[in-house]
């Protein structure tokens, strides 16, 4: 019985075994991205800058304690961002958990500056959907 094996694959039509490789550099990146500004945006909101909405209702403490949960979250993501250089799967799963608390608080996080935070869960969702489907053990080679 004859396989794939046994025929010559023209160069064009070969599959790179790496397919996905610039997908988990972009989630990579934009994660340490991600990180460093929702680390700008909790220092700008524990010191209770001017840039956000005034009197807004959240659904529950203030621009203080938002700002403290954002603060975290940066840093959390940005440990993520690092982890992933190394390449392992429990990594890729740090980084698709951090990813995902940052996307739920910026909706709780919304109140104080819509726009910003609709930009920042896009992004989040963008991280996930890179290292859900391109990460893991098959890119180490």
């Amino acid at each position: 019985m004859r396989t794939t094996r046994d025929y010559d694959i023209a160069p064009g039509y070969a599959v790179d075994a790496r397919t996905g490789t610039g997908w988990i550099v972009f989630a990579t990146v934009m994660l340490g991205l991600a990180g460093l500004w929702n680390f700008i945006d909790g220092i700008a909101a524990i010191s209770s800058a001017h840039v956000y909405v005034a009197d807004a209702n959240y659904v529950f403490g203030d621009l203080n304690t938002w700002g403290w949960i954002v603060l975290c979250l940066g840093i959390l993501q940005g440990f993520a961002a690092l982890f992933l250089l190394s390449g392992s799967d429990w990594a890729r799963w740090f980084g698709i958990v951090a990813a995902a608390l940052n996307a739920i608080g910026q909706l709780g996080f919304m109140p104080a500056y819509p726009w910003w935070a609709l930009a920042i869960f896009s992004v989040d969702v963008v991280i996930i959907y890179g290292l859900a489907v391109y990460g893991g053990s098959r890119l180490r080679y």
